[in-house]
This record gives C-alpha cells, sequence and structure tokens, in this order.
C-alpha cells in the first residue's frame, strides 16, 4: 500500500500549484472543475501528488490547524538537495524557520500563503 494524494483547501489551486512546480519539480498531472463550482489541481509526481481544491466560495485560514480535530499538521516532502530547496523557498519570499538534525536526516519547515505548513525533509548528509 502507499499513499496516493491528500486534498487541500486552498484560497487560488492555479497559484499553489505554480509554487509547489518551481520549489519541487512537480507537475499538474490533472486540473479542472470541481465539487461546489470549485476548482482543482493536481500537482506532484505521476503517482503522489497534493490535490488542490479552492471552492466558488472565500476561504478561511486558521492558525494553528493540528490543534483542532480532524485538522491537519503539515505536509512532509523528501527531497535530495536540502539546501537548494531552501533557498527557492526563500526567492519566493518564503521564511523557513525550524531548522533541525536529528536522526536518521535534516529538515526546515516554512508556510505558504494560506498558512499551509511544509516540512521539507533530506535523509541524505
Amino acid at each position: 500500500m502507499r499513499l496516493e494524494h491528500i486534498n487541500l483547501t486552498v484560497s487560488d489551486a492555479k497559484s499553489t500549484a505554480r509554487l509547489l512546480e518551481n520549489l519541487f519539480d512537480w507537475h499538474v498531472r490533472w486540473e479542472g472543475p470541481a465539487l461546489d463550482d470549485g476548482y482543482t489541481v493536481h500537482v506532484g509526481s505521476d503517482d503522489q501528488y497534493l490535490a488542490l481544491y479552492t471552492p466558488k466560495f472565500d476561504t478561511k485560514s486558521v492558525a494553528s490547524s493540528h490543534l483542532n480535530a480532524g485538522g491537519m499538521n503539515h505536509v512532509g516532502i523528501v527531497v535530495d538537495d536540502l539546501d537548494a530547496i531552501e533557498q527557492r523557498v526563500i526567492k519566493h519570499g518564503y521564511k523557513p524557520f525550524n531548522h533541525g538534525s536529528y536522526e536518521p536526516g535534516k529538515r526546515f519547515y516554512f508556510r505558504d500563503a494560506d498558512n499551509v505548513e511544509f516540512e521539507v525533509i533530506s535523509y541524505r548528509g
């Protein structure tokens, strides 16, 4: 078994997909109309992706979704070159935080424009 996708509600699915394409060299697998007159973009690799959903109505972000039952803590993404991805994150105007080394790897976090927290991890030296 494997995890195929996670579906996230974001304020602008196309914009978030472009960011993830630029940061992680992902590609859009599919996009189109979605539930309740919304719009969805599937972005990731050929076999794993994030489904980014934007409803027709305005979305609201919560400060700490990990404190709410059913809330999401963060999305973890494994990369080969942590430093290169961190530079991309900074170049796109986001602030990395909570850097750490632990067995077996290293990581940092950043939040996107919708306050979604991403953990970027590398298991290479």
